[in-house]
């Protein structure tokens, strides 16, 4: 095997998650931590906010250990109750809103939450997702108008806040307001107890191949992947800086990455509870953000934002890809975009998954080599092996990638067996996390992610890996961009078909068809080139941007989408 570059040794302080917050808040309580919609909040406040939270908690009998859903989009709201549940001890179960009534059932249950905290616009979700439920759930509604100073308030409820104001109409709801004004009376906090092995945050997995498993991590696993970041990062998260929070607090990219890291260290999230291309832009313009994180499909949206159009990006520092593989093509685009538009940083993905909290690896600053998800962050050995076995495969060799560290999660909730087939103990004494993904290494020890295990069109006895013919179509100047999928064919087993998106003001034509068809025979090799190709708006998407293609599989299979085979 190669060298591996190995970044320094960090020390990983035993405090919980809260206590990291409180520290900073200590050094710099005059400082924002965050901001919503032209609001600051600081550290002073932000600790008084998760405290006063925390008190009205404990009021309604959520004890240490007890389990809370989240289902909230980035609101001040939710990160109070986020540090609130762990300034007590208590579990944050961490779900999208726009999940599917029996999805939040089954989070739910199975993490035998005690309340949920919702936004009114989801509460007739949350209200029948209650009726399957297997225990008794206290249901929490808060509104986003509260956070906003008045004349934004009373612009959100004259358009879109006013059909909501009945909610919650039921026994067995409370408002935001009087859930906090029940806890005036609960004066004494427990003192915060750090354990390494404690859950403190429940995420869950994609759920692309079958029911999505809650994902049980720690504070170690938390702050480590913050400090983490930051030395992987190479640019130094102090006060003044600000980070543009759009990547959701339900994902580990979202929640360790563009929230956690940043509080931790000082610096400031601007929230943004939903995306789209316009506020996006207005959020860059205006805010001007040292640091923006994203899924692909964010970047891809960035070069077509008619609002940037002779904008100096020059504030960036930074500009971070993650939640899905970020195409070679893709990568030049934004990064001559970025050029274009006077900043001096290339973008940088990052690789990981939930079950080490998010990003473990991450491009340098200041250089790239094309395919390459960078480095390992400090403390996170990376090693390539034979799949199925734990033989590593010479340099430059593909096989499973595997990695071990400090972010490794505690394991699958109710999951013993698949706990035990993601984590293993080697030879060397260490737990390694085995990720299902392929890989290869080269002999600087940077990594080079291919491909999902289980992501392979077999057609003719050849193996076509989607990915592979994606990057090329998506470099067609007429793509947008595209997905591959593998169609069942009584002849092939699986032929090649391709979802493609064109760029705004292209024709979706026989001519533009025939077009890409003459390219790809250029690029693909003859077995891997799409049979069919499909024009479509847009493609389906994972509730964190990813595009869906499971769903597109199912679709041209004639198979009946299984709610909540996409999950995050």
């Amino acid at each position: 095997m190669g060298e591996y570059i190995q970044r320094d040794h960090l020390e990983y302080p035993e405090l919980t998650m809260f206590q990291m917050v409180e520290r900073i808040a200590g050094q710099y309580p005059k400082e924002p931590a965050y901001e919503f919609y032209g609001h600051k909040t600081s550290y002073e406040e932000f600790v008084k906010r998760i405290e006063r939270a925390a008190r009205a908690f404990l009021a309604m009998g959520i004890e240490r250990g007890d389990a809370v859903t989240i289902c909230l989009p980035n609101i001040p709201q939710a990160l109070d109750c986020f540090y609130a549940l762990n300034r007590i001890g208590a579990v944050a179960n961490m779900v999208h809103p726009l999940s599917a009534c029996s999805e939040i059932t089954f989070y739910l249950n199975i993490s035998k939450s005690k309340a949920i905290l919702t936004v009114d616009m989801f509460y007739e979700k949350v209200e029948d997702a209650l009726l399957e439920a297997d225990h008794p759930v206290t249901v929490l509604v808060t509104r986003i108008q509260e956070e906003l100073n008045p004349v934004l308030k009373a612009a959100y409820v004259l358009r879109k806040g006013k059909a909501y104001l009945r909610f919650p109409n039921t026994d067995h709801a409370v408002l935001w307001k009087t859930f906090l004004k029940n806890g005036r009376t609960h004066r004494q906090l427990p003192e915060p107890t750090f354990d390494a092995h404690r859950t403190a945050v429940i995420l869950y997995s994609g759920g692309t191949s079958g029911t999505p498993k809650g994902i049980c991590l720690s504070d170690l696993n938390f702050n480590a992947c913050a400090m983490q970041a930051r030395e992987a990062i190479g640019e130094e998260f102090r006060t003044g800086l600000k980070m543009l929070s759009c990547m959701p607090c339900f994902h580990g990219f979202g929640l360790g990455i563009n929230l956690h890291a940043i509080l931790v260290h000082g610096a400031c999230c601007v929230l943004m509870p939903t995306f789209n291309n316009k506020s996006y832009a207005r959020m860059l313009v205006k805010k001007k953000p040292h640091f923006v994180a994203g899924v692909p499909t964010i970047f891809e949206a960035l070069l077509h934002m008619p609002d940037l159009d002779g904008v100096d990006l020059g504030f960036l520092h930074g500009m971070f890809c993650g939640g899905d593989s970020l195409s070679v093509e893709l990568k030049k685009k934004v990064d001559a975009f970025l050029k274009e538009h006077g900043a001096t940083i290339q973008v940088r993905e990052g690789y990981g998954l939930t079950e080490c909290v998010t990003a473990s690896c991450l491009t340098p600053r200041d250089t790239c080599r094309e395919g390459s998800i960078g480095i390992p962050f400090p403390d996170t050995l990376y090693r390539i092996v034979k799949p199925g076995t734990d033989e590593e495969v010479p340099v430059g060799e593909e096989g499973e990638i595997i990695l071990t560290g400090p972010t490794l999660m505690l394991g699958y909730l109710d999951h013993p067996e698949e706990t035990a087939a993601a984590l293993r103990r080697r030879k060397d004494g260490r737990v390694w996390l085995y990720t299902g993904d392929i890989g290869r290494m080269d002999g600087d020890g940077y990594v080079y992610y291919v491909r999902r295990m289980k992501r392979l069109i077999i057609t003719n006895g050849y193996n076509v890996y989607p990915g592979q013919v994606e990057n090329i179509i998506d470099a067609f100047p007429d793509v947008s961009y595209s997905c591959v999928i593998g169609a069942k064919d009584p002849r092939r087993m699986q032929r090649v078909k391709a979802y493609i998106v064109l760029r705004d003001g292209v024709k979706a034509d026989e001519n533009c068809r025939q077009r890409i068809r003459e390219y790809l025979k250029r690029h693909v090799a003859r077995y891997a080139l799409p049979r069919e190709i499909e024009f479509r708006g847009e493609l389906p998407k994972t509730l964190v941007g990813k595009v869906a293609y499971r769903i597109l599989e199912e679709e041209a299979n004639g198979e009946t989408h299984r709610e909540g085979s996409e999950q995050l």
